[in-house]
């Protein structure tokens, strides 16, 4: 057989709880064109697709058209990419089990891969950025959730039914706050941006130290990192509490996993080393003394969404090809 008409271009799709980045990419990884729409703007789930499948179609129109497109690789929080579904998500606006990677073959005509974020981040590191060459090691996601993706000897363990890594549910605090997901103590409920908001009030209320963070009607975790480059003590005081959490959960983990590395990654990780210090100290005490010292924390130097779609982008081109129309 002789095929003469490879395809050199690939859909990617980041999506996250504000916002849907698409992007055409190529086999070199470069990003030819992108655009984007609010997510949260979509509360139907057939409005959506119908929304996400005409930005895409504009792309092909517009850069090379549909022949020169392969496949369809999409990043997204609770997908899982052994079903092809976005499944109970606590964040998301749709609820249930969606089968986005369907109902977007079916529209488009292109094979689609759905995995999740934290997953999907994990072959952006691993193709593109910091774990490049690692054969063992650990991506963390800290932003409207958290999430995991871990490697063992090359390659991504998604556990028997896709869900592997959901480091954010496991329990740091039986008697805890609530989580998204409904139960009680979750690590997310601390290290994620609305936990750490939480943490913020807490923090406030129990001391009259002035800080910024009283000023602000709409505080976010960007701000409250600003605050602490200002020598804020009480933002400060916020991630140090943040770290802590991370750090007990982390040493959990990696006591487990022994990993080379944890690589961190989404819009919570630029607090850096006002989470990542702390975090880091207090791994240190409760990590497993065999592996003490010899993890490294490193904080990603790829774009969020950039490396998202790099990522979708490797998806995309490990699913089989298909195509409807040609």
């Amino acid at each position: 057989m002789i095929i003469d008409n490879i395809k050199t271009r690939v859909l990617g799709v980041d999506i996250t709880v504000d916002k849907t980045t698409c992007a055409i990419i190529d086999i070199r990884g470069n990003l030819i064109a992108t655009c984007d729409f609010a997510t949260s703007e979509y509360s139907d789930i057939g409005n959506y697709v119908a929304v996400l499948c005409e930005h895409l179609m504009n792309l092909m129109d517009r850069n090379g058209g549909y022949e020169s497109v392969r496949s369809v690789g999409i990043a997204s929080p609770s997908a899982n990419i052994r079903t092809g579904c976005i499944e109970n998500s606590p964040n998301m606006p749709w609820k249930g089990v969606i089968p986005l990677a369907a109902m977007l073959r079916d529209r488009l005509g292109l094979a689609v891969a759905l995995g999740n974020n934290a997953h999907v981040m994990a072959m952006g590191e691993h193709v593109f950025g910091a774990a490049h060459g690692m054969r063992d090691f650990v991506v963390i996601s800290l932003g409207s959730g958290m999430g995991s993706c871990f490697f063992g000897n090359g390659m991504a363990h998604l556990g028997n039914d896709g869900f592997a890594g959901e480091i954010g549910h496991t329990c740091v605090d039986h008697s805890g706050r609530l989580c998204g997901c409904g139960n009680l103590g979750c690590l997310e409920a601390y290290t994620a941006s609305k936990g750490i908001l939480r943490t913020a009030s807490e923090v406030m209320a129990e001391s009259d130290k002035p800080s910024k963070m009283r000023e602000e009607e709409h505080l976010t975790p960007r701000m409250i990192t600003e605050f602490c480059n200002q020598g804020d003590e009480l933002a400060i005081e916020v991630y140090r509490r943040t770290g802590h959490w991370l750090g007990i959960g982390l040493a959990n983990y990696c006591s487990i996993l022994n990993p080379e590395a944890v690589i961190f990654t989404g819009i919570v990780s630029h607090a850096g080393k006002w989470i990542l210090e702390p975090a880091n100290q207090v791994f240190e005490e409760h990590v497993f003394h065999n592996i003490r010292g010899k993890v490294k924390f490193i904080l990603s130097t790829l774009n969020d969404h950039e490396r998202n779609l790099l990522g979708a982008s490797v998806l995309a081109w490990e699913v089989k090809e298909y195509s409807l129309f040609i």
